[in-house]
């Protein structure tokens, strides 16, 4: 994977959602000297458990500070995780967008993190997107993260006073048995994750669903032992 530049204590904000992905890349911003802001997303999502997660990832990479925004994006629905619609449990299918897929989800949350990333003077933002074990959404592709840098630099005033701003997503071109590796690498716990898409009421992921699919394939195709329980599969 790319080496990330190093941040000598420099402000940085983490997209933090509570999944797997997202506590690697804090985990990484921390390791190459970031001081790490985590913001969490309260979108009325269905799996709200993630939110639980991000606060127990927050406080064990001790991130300066941790802000759960809430953004009802019930209120616009068209997805299975924002709208009453089935979490489908039938395999990862290629070359079409699921409907898991949130409207513009990445683009809004990335707006917001670059908003408060202005506010705080930091100038690197992370985020934990990957083009290769993902479920098919347009706004994990390295040209949306390409383009919205460029936008972050038109869109600001610290933009058009010259200061750019730099987009990191250090797990982009990896799969998810890399990404296994990078989290017991950095000594981190895959339990304190949370990806699956329609958690059961017994608090146990479903194990069917695209992220749930995914997530066990990398662990075992990375040789490692994941401590989520699955209800299925």
């Amino acid at each position: 994977m790319s080496t990330l530049p190093p941040g000598n204590g420099r402000e940085a904000v983490v997209l933090l959602s509570g999944g797997l992905d997202s506590m690697v890349v804090a985990g990484l911003a921390r390791e190459a000297g970031y001081r790490v802001n985590a913001l969490t997303i309260d979108y009325n999502q269905r799996h709200r458990r993630e939110l639980d997660a991000a606060r127990t990832i927050a406080q064990a990479l001790g991130a300066a500070r941790h802000v759960t925004l809430p953004l009802d994006l019930r209120q616009f629905g068209g997805s299975a995780l924002t709208d009453d619609i089935a979490v489908p449990k039938d395999g990862v299918a290629e070359d079409v967008i699921p409907v898991t897929y949130v409207p513009a989800r990445n683009l809004v949350f990335l707006s917001l993190t670059l908003a408060w990333a202005e506010a705080l003077s930091a100038r690197d933002i992370f985020i934990g997107v990957n083009a290769l074990d993902y479920s098919g959404y347009p706004d994990c592709r390295p040209e949306f993260i390409a383009g919205f840098a460029d936008l972050a630099d038109l869109a600001t005033k610290a933009g058009a006073e010259g200061e750019r701003f730099a987009i990191h997503a250090p797990l982009q071109f990896l799969g998810k048995a890399e990404i296994a590796r990078e989290a017991a690498r950095l000594g981190l716990d895959p339990a304190m994750s949370w990806s699956c898409y329609d958690p059961q009421s017994d608090g146990s992921a479903c194990g069917l669903c695209d992220s749930c699919r995914l997530r066990r394939a990398g662990f075992a195709d990375a040789g490692l032992t994941d401590g989520t329980v699955y209800a299925a599969g």
